[in-house]
């Protein structure tokens, strides 16, 4: 008898405060924690988007121009604030404004994330290169060996790169050590020799704000080579470390198929 004539004089409580123009107490209490959890999700958006734009952005590649640096799959954190930030670090590349704000100018040999310059299908997507060529510096490829300033980089064979696997018929081709003049190392590969279409090029002079990039993949990349070199602008950051790869035919549970090996690896 007691507990009905509590909930009869809660319903009455609760029929009273609607006829008077109030929300009952239940319903208030779900609209704080609406509110509440709306406050939560705007806050964990609003660092998200923070963390992209200021800090690091996760990028996956899915070409094979950088190989033997970066295969197809992996997946790594590219560092913001490395070169400082322009219109290009902004979600979406928001124009709110010009140039570069805190800039940073890479150093030869850095693998950097850059907004595509050539207006086609392809322009402002986002590409990954090695800057080999710095502003005033003339660049020419001759008989496959990169020259810089008139003097030919140092290129080391150190082996082959295998892709494939045996079983269906790998491919083996050419692998160097290339040492910048700075004195930055990194592997290449030479896919077709030193007879591919870009193993022989006009001398270009890189012009004052810009960058000349290529790709570790010599015989296998859309790069300066063609006749575009990469403005500061376009700079949206340097690439760091791998978090994660995988074979893009691999299946994400398939844990047989990661590469454990590269996780966590920094990027030379």
């Amino acid at each position: 008898m007691a507990g009905k004539w509590l909930l009869s004089a809660r319903m009455k409580s609760d029929n009273a405060e609607m006829q008077n123009g109030a929300e009952p107490k239940g319903f208030r209490d779900k609209v704080a924690n609406f509110i509440e959890l709306a406050r939560t999700v705007v806050y964990a958006v609003v660092i998200a988007v923070g963390i992209r734009t200021f800090a690091y952005e996760p990028f996956s590649i899915p070409s094979g121009s950088m190989i033997p640096t970066l295969l197809i799959g992996d997946y790594l954190f590219v560092s913001k604030f490395s070169y400082g930030y322009s219109r290009h670090s902004m979600p979406f590349s928001l124009p709110l404004f010009e140039g570069r704000v805190l800039g940073s100018v890479p150093e030869r040999g850095d693998v950097a994330v850059f907004k595509y310059p050539v207006r086609d299908s392809n322009f402002e997507k986002d590409y990954i290169k090695r800057i080999v060529g710095l502003p005033g510096d003339r660049i020419q490829v001759i008989s496959g060996i990169l020259h810089i300033n008139g003097e030919p980089v140092r290129r080391l064979k150190i082996g082959e790169h295998t892709f494939g696997e045996k079983r269906y018929g790998a491919l083996k081709v050419a692998k160097y050590i290339e040492t910048l003049p700075n004195g930055r190392r990194h592997e290449l590969i030479e896919a077709e020799g030193d007879f591919g279409r870009m193993d022989n090029t006009p001398a270009f002079t890189v012009p004052a704000g810009h960058f000349f990039a290529m790709g570790d993949n010599r015989d296998n990349s859309l790069d300066s080579r063609f006749g575009w070199t990469v403005p500061y602008e376009n700079l949206v950051g340097r690439a760091e470390f791998l978090f994660f790869s995988k074979p893009l035919e691999t299946w994400f549970f398939e844990l047989w198929g990661w590469r454990f090996g590269r996780f966590l690896d920094g990027i030379d």
